[in-house]
């Protein structure tokens, strides 16, 4: 290894300069490495995946970009579970995978909004004219609003010029910032939505009916139906008790990653203070609520001793028409991942203090059954419900990765990946991959056996066969959270709609795009409040290769040094550039400032 000497004493040199007149330093690998195992695996998990989805694509996919399936309007099937079919396929170019992804990603995403906006309903009120108006759904909660945008949040990772990204992610997030009169979801002046069930156009301000859930009447029984429903009866029984949605929910938070996004993609500093706003306003609710989230707010913005009440909330235990058993179905957890926002947007850890609160509230309230400490995840009339064994730890592990406290990390609990960057599991990476690998294949398994048609699959069908598969690509390459779906987690609900957290994402100066270049692999071996170790190696016998290496999805952590070989030099910015010889590679320790900085999603040689 070496140091490309000029381009230090450049870099040393311009820390005294403004952020923009920096000059990038260059670190230079020299040192071979033999071929990784876990990196001959990355890179054959990144191919393996490309062809899996090409494949998908042409079996599930028509010509004009649409989704293959019988079209419905409905929570179990409708429009957000087509828009789900290509998950992950942007973050697997943007961590690396080949071009053709992310082409086939976009061109879905713009079939499928001409698919659902001329998909009409017959008996469901406010999708006659079109489930989706303005081509963004015209009226869901924010559960599965959230779920059919998990593509669409992180299309910027890839494609941040693109114009027609940036003017629609505008438009979607005006539909809740109280700027798009066409849609008054949002009440400016009471910091709250108006209802739990909003969209493209406007929200609902009646009770709900089963309809408004379930769909116009179909015969169920040549679909898979995903809750078990027989015949149409039964769903709408699924939904006989979600009527409750005037008012506000926590779920709506999760309409902030759009402002998010809207201001990382350079639509203005309004978008980010309203996003800040709006959680602002809740962070106050809880406060005043002895430290719980309420899961209900009033239609003139109060939070009454109903607080626990509403779709989706603390005291939510609807019964299920098969079995007449009630199931607890709180799904205010889910909002974390607003408040995770908030923290990369304002580098305020109070968002995330608020759900440390509110754990060690519900944990207070734990009783002994049988002789064991039960805590309860769920709140009604007759006060803590749905009690399970040991400490209440729901969200655990994301307050600990954001926070990195010590007093965190027990609430974490434990997984191999933690143990890996622990020092506990050193074969996990390979294990990882190799879990993905399959997963792929188990995938394509699937779809070479499937012999459903059109006509006898719904919309959700695909989402079970898309072989994407990034959760090791996730953790090991970027230290970050895979959250559409925790697989260690028994308590976390999976996620929807949700940007990437991460500390370290990478960049191809040479191709100008995002994600490792061709035969690179990373892996991130250590991760702590302060700092961030990580190999990078070149495959490539022959060419030498060249990557950015940014703190953070958005550049939201400020790389302060790097040591190498027992050298430390300055950084001082949100990324720093690394030569790898051929057959080369190196091992870095990243001292890092987190959420330092504000988020952009412009790429790093557009930033200057």
């Amino acid at each position: 290894m070496r140091i490309d000497r000029r381009a230090f004493v450049a870099g040393a040199a311009a820390l005294a300069l403004p952020a923009h007149a920096r000059t990038r330093a260059t670190l230079v690998a020299s040192t071979p490495m033999l071929a990784p195992r876990w990196a001959v695996l990355q890179r054959q998990l990144l191919a393996a995946n490309e062809a899996a989805c090409v494949d998908f694509y042409a079996k599930y996919v028509d010509r004009r970009d649409r989704l293959r399936v019988f079209e419905r309007w409905g929570a179990n099937d409708g429009p957000d579970d087509a828009a789900e079919a290509t998950n992950d396929w942007f973050l697997l170019h943007a961590l690396g995978g080949g071009d053709r992804i992310r082409t086939l990603a976009a061109q879905f995403w713009e079939g499928h909004l001409r698919q659902f906006a001329a998909a009409r309903t017959t008996d469901v009120p406010i999708a006659r004219h079109g489930m989706y108006h303005r081509e963004f759904p015209v009226q869901m909660d924010w559960q599965h609003n959230a779920e059919g945008l998990t593509s669409f949040n992180v299309m910027g990772l890839s494609m941040p010029r693109d114009a027609g990204l940036r003017t629609r992610t505008a438009r979607y997030a005006d539909f809740y910032t109280g700027r798009d009169a066409s849609a008054p979801n949002y009440d400016p002046k009471l910091r709250m939505m108006r209802s739990m069930m909003n969209g493209s156009r406007g929200p609902m301000l009646r009770p709900a009916t089963p309809l408004d859930w379930a769909g116009d009447p179909f015969d169920p029984t040549p679909f898979h139906m995903e809750h078990g429903e027989t015949n149409y009866r039964q769903t709408l029984d699924h939904y006989a008790e979600y009527g409750d949605v005037v008012g506000e929910n926590p779920l709506n938070l999760q309409s902030t990653t759009l402002g998010l996004n809207a201001y990382a993609l350079g639509g203005g500093e309004r978008f980010r203070r309203w996003a800040l706003d709006y959680l602002d306003a809740w962070v106050d609710r809880a406060a005043r609520n002895e430290d719980i989230l309420p899961s209900h707010v009033r239609p003139d913005g109060t939070v009454g001793k109903d607080w626990w009440t509403g779709v989706y909330g603390w005291g939510f235990s609807p019964r299920v028409p098969q079995t007449g058993v009630r199931e607890d179905r709180n799904r205010v957890p889910r909002s974390i991942t607003a408040f995770m926002g908030a923290l990369l947007m304002s580098g305020d850890q109070r968002y995330i203090d608020l759900w440390r609160r509110q754990t060690a509230r519900i944990n207070a309230a734990a009783r002994t059954i049988d002789g064991v400490s039960h805590a309860p995840t769920m709140y009604g009339a007759d006060g803590w419900y749905g009690w399970k064994a040991g400490p209440y730890r729901t969200n655990g592990f994301e307050i600990w990765y954001m926070s990195q406290r010590t007093e965190d990390r027990a609430a974490a609990g434990d997984h191999p990946w933690i143990g890996f960057l622990e020092g506990r599991d050193p074969s996990y990476a390979e294990r990882a991959i190799e879990a993905d690998l399959k997963r792929v294949a188990d995938r394509v398994a699937l779809r070479e056996s499937d012999t459903t048609t059109p006509q006898t699959r719904l919309a959700d069908w695909p989402i079970g066969i898309n072989p994407a598969s990034v959760t090791s690509l996730v953790q090991l390459m970027t230290g970050g959270l895979h959250i559409a779906r925790p697989p260690w987690s028994k308590t976390s609900p999976p996620q929807g709609g949700v940007p990437l957290h991460c500390r370290l994402r990478y960049f191809d100066p040479a191709a100008r795009r995002a994600g490792v270049p061709p035969h690179v692999a990373a892996l991130v071996h250590s991760l702590s409040d302060t700092a961030t170790a990580v190999t990078l190696v070149n495959l490539d016998p022959k060419n030498a290769r060249s990557l950015i290496v940014q703190g953070g999805a958005y550049g939201e952590h400020r790389i302060d040094s790097v040591t190498m070989n027992g050298r430390t030099v300055a950084a001082g910015g949100r990324d720093v550039t690394v030569r790898l010889e051929p057959g080369c590679g190196v091992r870095l320790t990243l001292a890092m400032t987190r959420y330092a900085l504000r988020p952009t999603l412009s790429f790093p040689w557009d930033r200057a």
